[in-house]
Formats: structure tokens, C-alpha cells, sequence
């Protein structure tokens, strides 16, 4: 049988962001062509670090994002296969204009290698990047009350956290961290021994502040459950896929660089696939 023909949104979803593209199947079929366009802008400011070769190319890529965005609101989206199908879901939905702005500020800090001080700076950081993803794509799903909008809130930041931490050995390699710099002193981990992927007995410890922060932060949406409208559920559904990763990467003894992190795990779609049909994150 022939694979679906998807939207260029979505088919940018499915390839680089695999487990987004997961949940928003969980989405009414109304919704998610718009939770697509979403993720896919999501993808583009994400990766500026990654695409270019100094910062000031990236403020510029940046901007580029927010005149978009800019121009969205103002109903004269840009010709572009993210841009335009954006610009719909925000009219179709109302999308709070502060959380697409906070996005893009937020990738700002990507453009300085320097890893963060501490840990707040680094949940700052996750907060920013993460969180507004995850708001948005609530609204697009008409959960907009404060539970939902707050669980939204605490799922992104504990994903983005989650994600940190996997995305380690890919940062190690362009000589970049965004593990706490305090934490790397307390424990006697040097930052040259991480990016030649030799890891010291304290990254271990580092990484379990960083994963236990990220589990309090699944826990604390979670205890607002019943408080949480059920059309927020595939949204919220990134806070299950968390826990597998975290488990993993406890069970692993919370080794960012090693090499079964990297392989395919199918449980986490089992354990998605049970979520959804319970309606539990």
C-alpha cells in the first residue's frame, strides 16, 4: 500500500521531529494540518544554530521569523510552504501573537555557545524554547484555559529539558554544551573531555540534576489533570515520551553518551499508543 501524501509541513514533521509527528496523529483530523504548521515553524527557528556559520547570520534568519510572523498577524503572510500555512492556523485559532515572539527571543540564546551558569538558567532557557511550542498547539486545539495552558507549560519545559539531555553527544561534537556550568565545576567535569565523547565519572550526576528537574516539571502538569480540558491531550502527549527517554537514560546510569540512547526504541510508541487510548499524559 502507497504512503500517504503529506503536506510539506507534515512530511518536515514526520523527518526531523518524529515524535511530534507521533502525537499530533492523536489530534481531531481538522487539527492537524494546523499542529504541522506549527511544528515545522517550530523546526526552522530551532535549527538557525545549526545552519549557520556565525551569529550574526542567525540574528538575521531570526528576524526573518519574527517579520513573518509579523506579517501573519497583519494578514500578508510571505509566500513560503511553513509561512502560509501558519498564518491560517493563526486565524483559524486565534494563536496568542506573545508566545511565537517568545520563541523566537528564546532561540536568540542559541547564537552564544557558552553553556549556561546554573540550572535556572538552563530551565529558563527550556522554558522559553520549549514551553511556548507546546502552549500553542493546546490553543490550536481549543484548550485555552489556564490548566491547560499551565500543564502545557511545565510539559514543554520538562521536553525541552528531556531533550537536552539526548541532545548532548550532538552538541559535544561542535564543541558546545548546555549542561550547567556550575554543575560541570562541582563535579569535576571539564568541557574539553566532553567534546572528545570521554566522559568523566561526575557527567553522570550532572545529567541526573538536569533529568530529575525535567521529571518534576512532567509531574507538576500531571497533578493538574483533572483540572486539564481533554482536547489538550495531544499536545500534552510529548510529557508520556519523556518518561520513556528519561527511564532510559536513568536506566543507562544517566550516561548522555551512550550508544543505546541512539537506537530506535520501539516502546515509546507502544507507550504512546496506550496514552492516547487511555487519554492520560
Amino acid at each position: 500500500m502507497a504512503e500517504p501524501i503529506l503536506s510539506a509541513c507534515a512530511d518536515s514533521v514526520r523527518r526531523y521531529d518524529h515524535d511530534r509527528y507521533l502525537t499530533a496523529l492523536f489530534a481531531p483530523a481538522d487539527r492537524r494540518e494546523d499542529l504541522f504548521a506549527l511544528y515545522a515553524f517550530n523546526l526552522e527557528v530551532a535549527k538557525t544554530r545549526e545552519v549557520v556559520s556565525e551569529p550574526m547570520l542567525g540574528q538575521i534568519r531570526l528576524q526573518w521569523w519574527r517579520e513573518s510572523i509579523e506579517g501573519a498577524y497583519e494578514g500578508q503572510p510571505r509566500r513560503h510552504e511553513v509561512v502560509e500555512p501558519l498564518a491560517a492556523a493563526i486565524t483559524r485559532h486565534g494563536l496568542d501573537r506573545a508566545l511565537f515572539d517568545r520563541l523566537i527571543d528564546g532561540r536568540e540564546a542559541d547564537m552564544d555557545d557558552e553553556a549556561p551558569a546554573d540550572l535556572e538558567c538552563l530551565i529558563n532557557y527550556a522554558q522559553v524554547t520549549g514551553a511556548p511550542v507546546m502552549q500553542l498547539a493546546a490553543q490550536i486545539l481549543g484548550a485555552t484555559d489556564p490548566a491547560s495552558q499551565e500543564a502545557a507549560r511545565l510539559v514543554g519545559t520538562g521536553w525541552a529539558l528531556t531533550g537536552i539531555i539526548r541532545a548532548v553527544p550532538f552538541l559535544a561534537r561542535g564543541h558546545r554544551s548546555r549542561l550547567p556550568a556550575n554543575l560541570m565545576i562541582q563535579h569535576g567535569v571539564t568541557e574539553p573531555a566532553l567534546y572528545e565523547m570521554k566522559p568523566e565519572a561526575g557527567l553522570a550526576k550532572v545529567v541526573q540534576v538536569v533529568a530529575d528537574s525535567a521529571a518534576d516539571h512532567l509531574r507538576r502538569a500531571r497533578a493538574l489533570r483533572g483540572q486539564v480540558a481533554k482536547a489538550a491531550l495531544p499536545a500534552l502527549l510529548p510529557a508520556k515520551l519523556g518518561d520513556h527517554y528519561l527511564g532510559r537514560i536513568a536506566k543507562l546510569g544517566y550516561d548522555p553518551l551512550h550508544r543505546d540512547l541512539l537506537r530506535p526504541q520501539v516502546g515509546r510508541q507502544i507507550s504512546l499508543a496506550w496514552a492516547g487510548l487511555l487519554g492520560r499524559y
